[in-house]
């Protein structure tokens, strides 16, 4: 059994799909409508075959306190890995993503916490020991 697809619930598709791709980097998979949303994934550019990510409409009535609480408690939606913690820090922040934490060490990985103007914190997380 693999992990074919997962979510993260967006407020706006388009908007995700930018972020997503011409910030984070990810690539367009699939964008195929379906009534008034699409079903909207990207991938890995390191992985184009691997795990999809559904940028999935938030419009279910039970999305927006979800996400609101998990804001509120500063708990990210999902995590991503990178190999430089630090690096992408760096390289978003110019870009102007912002941050709700900033690079530290957490046991055994380095992470950082990123709001995706889509109503997310991404949690960015490298293994520490891993070549940078």
């Amino acid at each position: 059994m693999r992990i074919y697809v997962t979510s993260v619930f967006v407020d706006d598709q388009a908007k995700a799909l930018d972020f997503y791709t011409q910030k984070l980097g990810f690539e367009l998979k699939n964008d195929v409508p379906v009534g008034a949303y699409r079903w909207l994934t990207v991938v890995s550019k390191e992985q184009p075959g691997g795990t999809e990510l559904l940028l999935e409409p938030g419009a279910h009535p039970a999305v927006p306190p979800y996400k609101n609480a998990l804001v509120k408690d500063g708990i990210p939606a999902t995590s991503f890995q990178v190999d430089d913690v630090d690096a992408e820090f760096q390289r978003l922040k110019g870009m102007g993503v912002k941050f709700t934490r900033e690079p530290m060490d957490a046991g055994p990985v380095r992470v950082a916490v990123l709001d995706d103007t889509c109503g997310n914190l991404i949690q960015l997380m490298q293994m520490k020991g891993q070549p940078q």
